[in-house]
């Protein structure tokens, strides 16, 4: 069984549960706060030098670190990951877009803005870039969502868990979607697929089996 270090709130670690949950693949959850400084023990930094979550732990003293790495793995053979070159190029392409141009903007306004007390005034001199480039990207996401359903391979994919982790919160941090519509009504696609949870869904709180996209694979 996998073993998950996370933390609860971090759209990073929350991509990996999501993914996760609709595999109906069990895995030990271990919550580890990065606001607490969990990720940069001696203990942790053995597991990840990077000190970053989420981690994942794949066998008995092997980690996988970096969330769009983890999701390319556990995706192997399952609906999740496409099948053809092309399609499998173009989730890529989109898991890399997210971490270029998504996650360190809308991520980063996330991360300061609603889960670090007194965040807003500590980065007000980056503000103003998170949003303008942050703004850029949705923009981007909007564009191709006018004319597609999902991100690659006219399925949902890990590409789409990789751009849902962060965009499903951007309006927790001053952006407004309003004039997204393409992009909310992706959002509401994604949520509807069977398995999808939360974020602040915990796998112990699970209290049935809905099979979930995993039902689906041969």
């Amino acid at each position: 069984m996998y073993k998950l270090y996370s933390m609860q709130l971090s759209g990073n670690s929350y991509k990996v549960r999501l993914a996760l949950a609709l595999l109906d693949t069990h895995y030990e959850a271990i919550e580890v706060d990065i606001l607490r400084g969990e990720s940069r023990t001696p203990e942790f930094l053995a597991k990840n030098p990077s000190g970053q979550v989420p981690l994942l732990e794949v066998e008995e003293g092997r980690y996988l670190a970096e969330s769009n790495a983890i999701l390319w793995y556990v995706a192997g053979g399952t609906p999740l990951a496409p099948e053809s070159v092309i399609d499998r190029a173009e989730a890529l392409q989109w898991m890399f877009f997210e971490q270029h141009a998504l996650e360190p903007n809308i991520g980063a306004a996330y991360f300061w803005l609603s889960l670090v007390k007194g965040g807003r005034d500590l980065q007000t001199h980056a503000l103003e870039d998170w949003m303008e480039r942050g703004y850029a990207a949705l923009q981007v996401m909007e564009n191709h969502l006018k004319t597609a359903h999902f991100f690659a391979a006219d399925q949902l994919t890990v590409a789409d868990i990789a751009l849902y982790g962060y965009t499903h919160v951007a309006d927790r941090c001053d952006f407004d979607l309003v004039t997204f519509p393409a992009i909310r009504a992706w959002l509401r696609r994604v949520e509807q697929v069977p398995g999808f949870v939360p974020m602040d869904w915990r796998p112990e709180a699970e209290l049935d089996d809905a099979p979930g996209i995993a039902a689906g694979a041969e």
